[in-house]
């Protein structure tokens, strides 16, 4: 593999909705990760170590061909309504807790009004605390996991109305 080609997969990654990409040929690896902390999913691992798992195949010469279609009727419902649900996902692998301590008041209940960058919960990974927070203002709408949940990368946590 020369350097055009790594440039040329760099791109069609870039491109894509991928998040991970381990590529291994002969001699040569390529690990290319576009989450925010830059930590291999759980789920990636998984696949990984177990092919057979893989649920579809990545077509690199056009990776936007495995993108979900839209439909005309999911386009005007997006217009309807001026609310919606986005969800607060886990950036991270851990335990999660809702509270700050045992004694304490959960961060955030339904019907709470959020602020962007607000506290809602925090997740403990090898030993440290993340705060997780809010990355735009709503009402929570829903709470998707339990105190002292593991939680998963890329896990739904909460939905917030916007």
């Amino acid at each position: 593999m020369d350097l055009k080609e790594v440039k040329e997969l760099l791109e069609k990654f870039d491109a894509s909705s991928l998040t991970e990409l381990d590529l291994k040929m002969g001699n040569a690896s390529l690990y290319m990760n576009k989450n925010k902390f830059g930590v291999r999913s759980d789920s990636f691992r998984e696949k990984q170590d177990n092919p057979a798992q893989e649920s579809g195949e990545i077509n690199l010469a056009d990776p936007l061909k495995s993108e979900p279609e839209i439909s005309a009727q999911d386009n005007e419902d997006k217009w309807i309504s001026q609310e919606k649900d986005e969800t607060i996902k886990s950036p991270i692998v851990g335990v999660i807790y809702l509270k700050a301590a045992p004694e304490k008041e959960v961060y955030k209940v339904v019907g709470d009004k959020v602020k962007k960058n607000e506290i809602v919960c925090i997740i403990e990974a090898m030993k440290l605390m993340n705060e997780i927070t809010s990355p735009f203002d709503g009402v929570i709408s829903e709470i998707l996991v339990e105190n002292e949940d593991v939680v998963e990368f890329g896990q739904p946590l909460f939905k917030v109305r916007v």
